[in-house]
């Protein structure tokens, strides 16, 4: 971290063979752009799979594109041994082929996952960090290798000048030995000199990091130019030294990195990334790979259970201004006063909507947010001399990252049955807990229940836990049918998350980035989130995440979420999601039986429709549907989740009656479509159903052995052939992707297919 580079490349391996010699793994933190002119960790014994190579790679892709954005959202990587693909946390995404034998990407291994695997997951992680970590693939589409490796040259022999300059000033590094090598970040000693020089820097409109009183770093990145080159010199500089020129410098400048550390091997040879280097050609690439997305900006996205809901442009706007993008997080307190009005505002309405006493919004995730959660009972149970108390009772219809987090934090899950009804059994939950008294450490409820049901009994069940010594934690999943109507911290709950990416307008981004702030009661206050620095400083539980507000540069999102609704404008989306749920229900319920209700018939904000038996009818699974639905132009609802052959609808406050009508008559379609198959006059393996999605290219194939037109491929409802959205690939092999992970690049040419 001071920037230091290893001596010899023979070292590193050296180290790693040590370390294997152990039967350990070796783990390497490593710069991306860095390792376009070092060589990359995976090679450091020789060739890939030699002995000396690191088994696993983390870092960041922040300077890929993205901004300091006051700690983030960046996208970090993970890179492994192929050893050990089958133990990586969260997603991975595989090549497999469609049913015309085309590349189509998917989810691949997902059994490793907390969806399916739940406590025995690999990880719990569900929000990653998707939409920042396509900025970074897009940086380097657009630069490609070439442009990549100019970058880092460019900072390398910057950081060289900078380094002159300094040694001219009189100043030596921290390095030890005689050859300095370094590639964008210098460690210099200051000794009596570094409060001075820091509050220079200070006066003159930068910072610098002090270590131990008597060492500066200074870091270097793209953005530097040779102007702040001597801006650094000038506050290093003491009364009456010159300062020097660049020019100086410049023309025998070179980089601090041996030639025993340079990469030799190629990288980003795949031509995507040799193709797109102007303006133009990138615009058109990324906009041919929207064009293959089914998004929001197309119709709505019923995914039950993930609230996709507006992000309305006036609440995206003050992310892409750069008083919000060029804040570090480490920068001193009076340098983001705004950030700290904000993060207070936010957190007083967060409170407020939830009836929680407190609020970290440090949590990156809901997975995060409920891992946090969990350690603040769990260091609660600690300080009142009870950390024998471990065992996290969960429902069966919770989602898998419940479980999941519970285990990552030390706990034992035990299991709550619910009866036919969706419910909690809460003769099972009153048996658990008095089975499990004097262990009880909490229990994992999601309101209203992951089935879709605001249950009556949720008091109750918050009463008998707290009667047995343990917390109870709100799933704050779903949380868009409560905003304004009900309060987890009203009713019984110690602990909830929130997903600002679902309820309060923060964009799913295909999969993050996401904001998971834990709420607490007040008598946990004390045990929220904590951070070496950034001035949150509490006895909780330790930092969360790397930056002390966390995904800080998307919060004003929700801020001005908030702000312009207000607490009426608020109550009403909840009041219009929960209508439209309702009003979709009992327009399918003649077509579709909704699989659970309250006792008045009502669901919440989502409902759980109900295709199991078409399995017995005519082979149609809920699957068959979901891919149909592509043809008529929307998003799948979710699809077997939390019970097999289902689809879970959630259509959210933002969608029209007109939109609703829209895919409820696409729905009504469907299902005459099930009935021919029922009937006979469509076989049960050759319909519209098992064939879909319909690509342009399979409609126009020459041979067509279907006992159904092109059109009806196509375009089942009239109203779809002034806007239909296209399907890029056929319905795809999920079992080849499965077993054949190849997670790389597919040709070029595989685009015009």
């Amino acid at each position: 971290t001071n920037g230091r580079l290893p001596d010899h490349l023979s070292d590193l391996s050296a180290d790693v063979t040590l370390v294997h010699g152990k039967q350990a793994a070796f783990i390497v933190a490593a710069d991306l752009l860095a390792l376009t002119l070092l060589t990359p960790p995976g090679e450091w014994g020789g060739a890939p799979g030699a002995p000396g190579n690191a088994d696993i790679v983390v870092g960041t892709t922040q300077r890929f594109g993205m901004p300091l954005c006051n700690g983030g959202p960046h996208a970090a990587y993970m890179a492994c041994r192929d050893e050990y693909r089958r133990s990586m946390p969260g997603r991975l995404v595989g090549v497999s082929v469609d049913t015309h034998g085309n590349p189509a990407y998917r989810l691949a291994l997902q059994t490793r996952e907390q969806h399916i695997r739940r406590e025995k997951a690999t990880s719990n992680i569900c929000t990653a960090q998707v939409l920042p970590a396509v900025v970074a693939s897009m940086y380097a589409v657009y630069h490609g290798p070439k442009g990549l490796t100019r970058i880092a040259l460019r900072i390398a022999t910057f950081t060289a000048i900078l380094a002159k300059g300094l040694q001219a000033l009189g100043y030596t590094m921290s390095h030890r030995d005689t050859f300095l090598k370094a590639f964008d970040t210098l460690s210099i000693k200051t000794e009596g000199a570094t409060k001075e020089i820091a509050a220079r820097a200070v006066s003159m409109g930068a910072n610098v990091q002090v270590a131990w009183d008597c060492y500066t770093y200074v870091s270097l990145d793209e953005t530097t130019t040779r102007e702040d080159i001597a801006l650094i010199w000038s506050f290093f500089a003491k009364p009456g030294q010159a300062i020097p020129k660049v020019a100086d410098f410049e023309a025998e400048a070179q980089p601090l990195i041996p030639l025993e550390l340079r990469r030799t091997s190629t990288f980003m040879t795949h031509p995507v990334f040799n193709t797109h280097h102007s303006e133009t050609s990138m615009l058109r690439y990324i906009r041919m790979l929207s064009d293959k997305d089914l998004a929001l900006d197309r119709s709505m996205i019923p995914l039950g259970s993930c609230t996709m809901k507006l992000n309305a442009t006036s609440e995206m706007i003050p992310i892409t201004w750069p008083e919000f993008a060029n804040i570090h997080p480490f920068c001193p307190a009076d340098q983001r006063l705004g950030y700290a009005e904000l993060d207070a505002q936010l957190r007083a309405w967060l409170c407020a909507a939830t009836g929680y006493a407190g609020i970290s919004l440090q949590p990156n995730a809901g997975s995060q947010g409920e891992y946090a959660g969990l350690l603040v009972i769990k260091a609660y149970h600690e300080a009142q001399g009870e950390g024998h108390r471990n065992i996290c009772l969960i429902p069966s219809s919770a989602h898998g990252t419940n479980p999941a987090s519970a285990m990552m934090v030390g706990m034992t899950v035990v299991v709550i049955k619910c009866d036919d009804n969706g419910n909690v059994d809460m003769a099972d939950l009153k048996a658990k807990c008095e089975q499990h008294s004097a262990k009880l450490a909490a229990v994992m409820i999601t309101y209203p229940s992951t089935h879709g049901v605001f249950e009556t009994s949720v008091k109750e069940l918050c009463a008998l836990v707290h009667q047995h010594g343990g917390r109870v934690y709100v799933d704050g999943a779903n949380m868009n049918a409560l905003v304004g109507t009900a309060a987890p911290g009203e009713f019984g709950g110690d602990v909830s998350h929130l997903n600002l990416h679902k309820t309060f307008c923060i964009p799913h981004g295909g999969g993050g980035p996401g904001v998971g702030p834990v709420c607490v009661v007040a008598d946990l206050v004390p045990f929220l989130p904590g951070h070496a620095t950034g001035g949150v400083k509490t006895n909780g539980v330790g930092a969360i995440s790397a930056a002390p507000l966390g995904n800080a540069a998307v919060l004003p999102i929700s801020w001005m979420y908030c702000r312009m609704m207000g607490a009426e404008g608020l109550l009403q989306a909840t009041e219009i999601a929960i209508l439209s749920a309702n009003y979709i229900s009992a327009r399918l319920a003649d077509h579709y039986p909704t699989l659970y209700a309250s006792s008045n018939g009502h669901v919440a904000h989502e409902c759980i429709l109900d295709l199991r038996h078409f399995k017995d009818t005519c082979g149609v699974m809920a699957e068959d549907v979901a891919k149909r639905l592509m043809d008529y132009g929307f998003h799948a609802p979710t699809l077997s989740f939390p019970v097999p052959n289902t689809l879970m609808v959630e259509p959210t406050e933002s969608e029209t009656l007109a939109e609703l009508d829209r895919f409820i008559n696409a729905m009504i379609a469907i299902r005459g479509e099930i009935s021919r198959v029922e009937k006979g006059e469509w076989p049960q393996d050759n319909n519209p159903l098992k064939h879909a999605p319909h690509t342009a290219a399979s409609l126009l194939g020459v041979a067509w052995e279907r006992p159904y037109s092109r059109e009806m491929g196509a375009f089942p409802l009239a109203t779809l052939k002034a806007v239909k959205y296209w399907p890029s690939v056929g319905r795809v092999d999920n079992v080849y992707g499965d077993r054949n992970l190849f997670c790389s690049c597919v040709p070029l040419d595989a685009y015009a297919t």
